[in-house]
């Protein structure tokens, strides 16, 4: 590619430093953090402020103080940063701290991770105390590092991530100068990844990281057109194949979001340059625009779509029919239930499935070897390590107690049949003596195990329940006083459609079963689309303002299948750091009796009204 040069000023003619602009070797940048009590701005609530002036690659000073800030310090947040009450107890208030800061901060541009947060915080504070804001030139590095690094080198943009992929002399401890000091050393090597790109000055920077590039304004007529309706909308190239599909509420605003600078996605800016036209599909309703697009990322496999590419990729875990069955991770369902198998999943990925099995295996232990074994073993030699140490009832040798290994198999079929309870008590029996012991990393890691097979668990019988629906309907009430109404068959979207206000929506949920798709059933648990389209089935059900209008066996899932489990081992996580709502329950029923989980009367699912 051939690029244009202006040309070289004449011999003896030197250009000015506007024309120059500000190189960055020679800003001077003051990179600041924040520790708050975590409310609003507008509150005031700095308990900690750190900084750092570096220019040039050096450091040429730093600021640090602790901050009184007239508040109590939430528990919480004492925890994650260490500042409690009685820290700030004899620091200076606001009204003190922030003169000498703004002295420091002097005409330097501000850098910061996440700066609005930071910087608002501080704008603020000189309003309520009188201090003029200066105003300065401000870096983001959350920012810029978003626009800087490939989505495939980090897994996010938070500091930590940052700081560990660089390789940061200083570790972010969610304390002020500490954070600064970890930001500076970001800043420096995200300076160093933009400088290929032939960044040197500071306008550079901010246009780096708010442009709008000619390809993008080249290609805004591809919304022209456009439906402002929900649905999907697919760019295809100059040959036709689709390049991308997405959803959205409004087809029209989405795809014109492509083409501003609210769009940082080099893959997505990769995708623009190549697209030619963009095809808008309506739909009646948003959940029909999600399974519309998730059909069309896995029959056209688009290649700028990371998500829902692959359901082939999926795995099960199988209960086999053999003489001596064990636990197998597959990738297709067969028909072979009646005889006793059993199907835990999908896992998305082999190590999701082998977590559960551990789970599974610890409440009973099968055997784990994959030898084909006799119906009347003939030999005493046990075929593998685990049958010398006795940890195994070797139902592959003669003298195995086979009576015992088929009742321990059929303890195992009751729990992925959805009596998860020998394997929670189990689990958290190991996990009581891993703490006692002080192995709290083992404990943690059985923790993960019994949250992956709780979660498995539910989500098989959940989709098992809509798998054997040969018809459900059910409607939501839309923002027009209408109605969203949806007709699925074995867990399949069959129609949907849209009943405007004043009109009898019974008519047309008669209309909607007439014109639906002939669906047929498939061997479960599996339904019979995607189970991606399934689940997005099934948590617009589990919506509160969905009706059940109709279904013909009723829907009910076993009682310990696992779903309380897991909803309980969330909460745990949430009130490690902030205060936990009421428990959660998937069907948004308050009782908590011996009923089956599932959509009834009572619930967030219940008989439709008429408009």
């Amino acid at each position: 590619m051939t690029t244009a040069h202006p040309p070289l000023p004449a011999r003896g003619v030197q250009t000015s430093l506007d024309e120059l602009g500000s190189p960055l070797s020679d800003t001077t940048f003051v990179v600041v953090d924040l520790e708050t009590t975590g409310g609003a701005a507008r509150d005031g609530g700095i308990t900690e402020i750190g900084a750092v002036a570096v220019r040039g690659g050096e450091v040429l000073r730093e600021f640090a103080t602790l901050v009184n800030p007239g508040i109590p310090i939430p528990p919480f947040v004492a925890a994650l940063t260490g500042i409690t009450d009685a820290a700030v107890a004899t620091a200076p208030r606001l009204a003190a701290a922030l003169p000498s800061f703004l002295e420091f901060l002097g005409d330097s541009v501000v850098v910061a991770h996440n700066a609005p947060y930071d910087v608002g915080f501080l704008r603020e504070a000189c309003r309520i105390h009188g201090h003029t804001w200066p105003d300065p030139a401000v870096v983001d590095t959350a920012r810029l590092a978003r626009v800087a690094l490939h989505r495939d080198e980090v897994r996010n943009c938070k500091l930590s991530t940052l700081a560990a992929h660089f390789r940061a002399e200083v570790t972010p401890t969610h304390r002020a100068l500490d954070d600064a000091r970890a930001t500076v050393d970001v800043l420096h090597a995200l300076l160093g990844r933009v400088a290929d790109f032939g960044i040197t000055t500071l306008e550079d920077l901010h246009e780096f990281t708010a442009r709008v590039s000619p390809t993008q304004r080249a290609k805004r007529h591809l919304a022209d057109g456009l439906p402002s309706a929900p649905g999907v909308y697919v760019f295809e190239d100059a040959q036709g194949a689709s390049l991308y599909v997405g959803t959205s509420r409004n087809i029209r605003t989405r795809v014109r979001s492509y083409f501003t600078a609210s769009e940082q996605r080099r893959r997505m800016a990769e995708m623009v340059g190549i697209a030619t036209r963009v095809v808008p599909i309506v739909c009646a309703t948003t959940l029909e625009a999600r399974v519309r697009e998730l059909r069309l990322i896995a029959e056209r496999q688009p290649r700028y779509n990371r998500r829902s590419r692959r359901p082939d990729r999926q795995m099960w875990i199988k209960l086999t029919v053999e003489s001596a069955p064990r636990l197998s991770i597959v990738r297709a369902i067969t028909d072979d239930q009646a005889d006793g198998a059993r199907y835990l999943g999908p896992f998305s990925g082999r190590s999701g499935a082998e977590a559960a099995v551990e789970a599974l295996l610890l409440a009973h232990p099968v055997r784990t070897c994959t030898t084909r074994i006799a119906q009347n073993p003939r030999s005493d030699t046990p075929g593998c390590v685990l049958a010398e140490l006795g940890r195994c009832l070797a139902p592959c040798t003669a003298s195995g107690d086979r009576d015992a290994y088929a009742a321990r198999v059929e303890e195992l079929r009751d729990s992925l049949s959805g009596d998860l309870r020998p394997v929670i008590e189990a689990i958290g029996t190991r996990m009581r003596r891993l703490a006692d012991e002080q192995r709290f990393e083992e404990a943690t890691v059985w923790r993960e195990r019994l949250d992956t097979v709780c979660r498995a668990s539910h989500r098989t019988h959940q989709l098992s329940m809509l798998a054997r629906e040969p018809l459900l309907v059910a409607a939501e009430a839309s923002p027009d006083l209408g109605w969203d109404i949806h007709v699925i068959c074995h867990g399949r979207l069959a129609a949907a459609g849209h009943a405007r206000a004043g009109s009898d929506p019974r008519a047309h949920v008669e209309a909607l079963i007439a014109q639906a798709d002939v669906v047929e059933p498939v061997p479960g648990p599996a339904p019979a689309g995607l189970s991606e389209e399934t689940t997005e089935i099934l948590r617009w059900l589990h919506s509160g303002s969905v009706r059940l209008v109709r279904s013909t066996s009723g829907l009910a899932l076993p009682l310990h299948s696992g779903g309380r489990e897991a909803a309980d081992l969330v909460e745990v996580r949430k009130r490690v750091t902030s205060a936990v709502p009421d428990r959660y329950d998937p069907f948004g029923a308050s009782e908590r009796g011996s009923r089956p989980e599932g959509p009834r009367a009572g619930s967030s699912v219940t008989r439709m009204r008429t408009a």
